[in-house]
C-alpha cells in the first residue's frame, strides 16, 4: 500500500485498514466535486423550504417538528452534544483512524451534502494523527461513537495527541484550524450512516485474513509433529470438495509440509489423523470461504450512501430521500458470521495444542515438560488456550438478533452493527493469543522430538522465527510473557512472503 491514498471513488477494506496504520488520505478532484455539488442541493432545499429529515425537521421521533432556518445551525450543534453519550474506555489509534477514514469515504460519495471544509477539517485530524477520543460501548448503531467525533470539529470534545489528552478547541488550534460553525444538516450527517462499524469491520476482515495464514503455518508445524497419514491433503482428493477455501488451505498445507523428512518417517503409522489435524483444510477453508463474504460486504458497504437522508438532483431540482441507508443489517450479519468463523479457527487450534502436551496421544513428554513432575511446561497454558476459546463461545451470540426499540417506537428495530464488530475483534484478540500458545508449543515439540528427522524447509524457517522470540522453556520463567513475545511476532509480521507459496 502506499503512503498516500487518493480517494476518487470508494476506499477497499485494505486501504482502511492501511490508513488506520499510518497512511495518509487525501480526496481527489472528483471526490472534492461531488461533496461541492451535493452541498450545493442542500442550500436549495433549505432555500426553498423543502422538508428533510434532520436538515428542517427535528431528529427520531420529532422528525415532524418543523425547525425554522434560523435554528438549523444550533440544530446541528445540539445533536452533536445530545448524541455524544458514550461510555467506556476511548477506542485505540487503529480503530478510530479506520472509522475516521470510513467517514470520510461516506462524504465523498456525494449524497450527504456535508461541506467540503468540514471533511477538510476531519482530514486534517485524521492526517496529524489528532484523533478524537470515542467512547468504546453504549451505541446500538453509530450515533455515539461519531458525536464524539464530530465534537472535535466546533472546538469541543477531546483529542489525543501522542500520549497526552487535550481539549478539541486545542486541537484545532496546534493544526491552525478554527472551531467549525455547522450548517443545516450538518449535525445529523456527522452522526450518521455506518463509517463507525464499517471501519472497524475493515480492520476485522483484514485481520483475520492475516491470522488465517497464520493459522495454517501453526498447524502444519503441529501436524508435522503429530501427524501419521501418508500424504494427507494430497491435491485430488481434497478436490473432491469444492471450497476455494479448502484448496487454498490444502495448497499452503503441501507448501509448508513439503519434503518433509520427519513426517516421511512418520506416514502410515496411522490409518486416519484425528479431525483436528486431518481436517485442517476443511475448518480453515470453511472459515476462509466465510471471510470472503464477509469482506465483500464490508467492500460493498464502503461503495454504499449510508447516510439518511440522502440528496440528490441539482439546485434547479433538489431531492431528498428519506431511506433506511443508515441502518447496518448487513454488517451486523457479516460480523456476526465472521465472529463465529473465528471462534472455530480458536477452537480448532486449541484442540491440537492439546495433542501437542497430552502424552497420551502426542509420543511426547508430558505436557512438552523438559523435566516431567519437577516442570508443569506447557499444561497450564493449554488451560488459558481453552478459557479463551469458551470465552469466544459466549462472545460468538449473535449480536444482529439482539433487537430492541429506540425513539419512541420510531427506532423499532436495531441491527446492532458496531456492537457485532466489536464482538469479533474480541474474538480475533484471543484468536491471535491461541495461535501463539499453539506456535510456541509446536517449537517446543520439535525440541523433544525422539526423532533426528529434520523438519521441512518452510516449517523449519518458522521454528526458528519462534525461537528468535522465545528459547526452549524450563519452567524457568513466566510462560505468558513468552507467548506474549511470540503474539507481538504474529501481529506484526506476515507467516511467510508470498513468493513461498506461488
Amino acid at each position: 500500500m502506499p503512503d498516500t491514498i487518493v480517494l476518487e471513488t470508494a476506499l477497499t477494506a485494505d486501504e482502511i485498514r492501511a490508513i488506520a496504520g499510518g497512511a495518509r488520505l487525501e480526496l481527489g478532484e472528483t471526490a472534492q466535486g461531488r461533496i461541492v455539488a451535493a452541498r450545493t442541493i442542500v442550500e436549495a432545499l433549505v432555500d426553498r423550504g423543502i422538508r428533510g429529515y434532520g436538515i428542517n425537521t427535528g431528529v427520531g421521533a420529532l422528525c415532524d417538528v418543523i425547525i425554522d432556518r434560523k435554528d438549523q445551525s444550533a440544530l446541528s450543534r445540539n445533536l452533536l452534544f445530545s448524541h455524544a453519550c458514550g461510555v467506556g474506555e476511548p477506542l485505540g489509534r487503529i480503530e478510530t483512524r479506520a472509522i475516521m477514514a470510513a467517514q470520510i469515504n461516506n462524504f465523498a460519495h456525494g449524497y450527504s451534502g456535508i461541506r467540503l471544509d468540514v471533511v477538510d477539517t476531519l482530514l486534517a485530524l485524521l492526517n496529524n494523527d489528532m484523533l478524537p477520543l470515542i467512547p468504546s460501548r453504549g451505541s446500538v448503531g453509530y450515533l455515539t461513537h461519531a458525536a464524539a467525533i464530530g465534537l472535535v470539529l466546533i472546538g469541543a470534545g477531546e483529542c489525543r495527541d501522542a500520549e497526552n489528552v487535550i481539549s478539541g478547541s486545542e486541537a484545532l488550534q496546534a493544526l491552525g484550524l478554527k472551531p467549525l460553525v455547522l450548517q443545516a444538516k450538518e449535525g445529523l450527517s456527522l452522526v450518521n450512516g455506518t463509517p463507525c462499524a464499517t471501519g472497524l469491520a475493515a480492520l476485522a476482515v483484514t485481520r483475520l485474513a492475516h491470522l488465517l495464514d497464520w493459522a495454517d503455518a501453526a498447524a502444519a508445524m503441529s501436524y508435522e509433529n503429530l501427524g501419521a497419514q501418508a500424504d494427507p491433503f494430497a491435491e485430488m482428493p481434497l478436490a473432491l470438495r469444492k471450497s476455494d477455501g479448502l484448496q487454498e488451505v490444502g495448497h499452503n498445507l503441501r507448501r509448508l509440509l513439503a519434503g518433509s523428512p520427519l513426517l516421511a518417517e512418520a506416514a502410515g503409522k496411522r490409518t486416519q489423523d484425528p479431525l483436528s489435524l486431518r481436517a485442517v483444510p476443511h475448518v480453515h477453508g470453511a472459515v476462509r470461504d466465510a471471510l470472503i463474504q464477509a469482506r465483500a460486504v464490508v467492500d460493498r458497504e464502503l461503495a454504499s450512501v449510508t447516510d439518511n437522508p440522502a440528496v440528490s438532483g441539482s439546485p434547479a431540482d433538489p431531492q431528498v430521500h428519506s431511506q433506511a441507508h443508515a441502518v447496518g443489517a448487513a454488517l451486523g450479519l457479516a460480523m456476526d458470521s465472521l465472529a463465529t468463523a473465528a471462534a472455530e479457527l480458536a477452537a480448532i487450534s486449541e484442540r491440537r495444542i492439546d495433542r501437542l502436551v497430552n502424552p497420551l496421544v502426542s509420543g511426547l513428554p508430558a505436557f512438552l515438560a523438559s523435566g516431567s513432575g519437577v516442570e508443569s511446561g506447557f499444561m497450564i497454558i493449554q488451560y488459558t488456550a481453552a478459557a479463551l476459546v469458551a470465552e469466544n463461545r459466549r462472545l460468538a451470540m449473535p449480536a444482529s438478533l439482539d433487537g430492541g426499540i429506540t425513539s419512541a417506537l420510531q427506532e423499532d428495530i436495531l441491527t446492532h452493527a458496531t456492537p457485532a464488530v466489536a464482538k469479533a475483534l474480541a474474538i480475533l484478540d484471543n484468536l491471535e493469543t491461541v495461535l501463539a500458545i499453539e506456535l510456541a508449543a509446536a517449537a517446543q515439540a520439535y525440541d523433544l522430538q525422539t526423532s533426528s528427522a529434520a523438519k521441512a524447509e518452510m516449517t523449519e524457517a518458522l521454528y526458528r522465527r519462534v525461537r528468535h522470540e522465545t528459547a526452549f522453556y524450563r519452567d524457568d520463567r513466566p510462560l505468558n510473557i513468552e507467548i506474549r513475545k511470540v503474539q507481538q511476532m504474529l501481529k506484526a509480521t506476515a507467516s511467510w512472503s508470498e513468493s513461498e507459496v506461488a
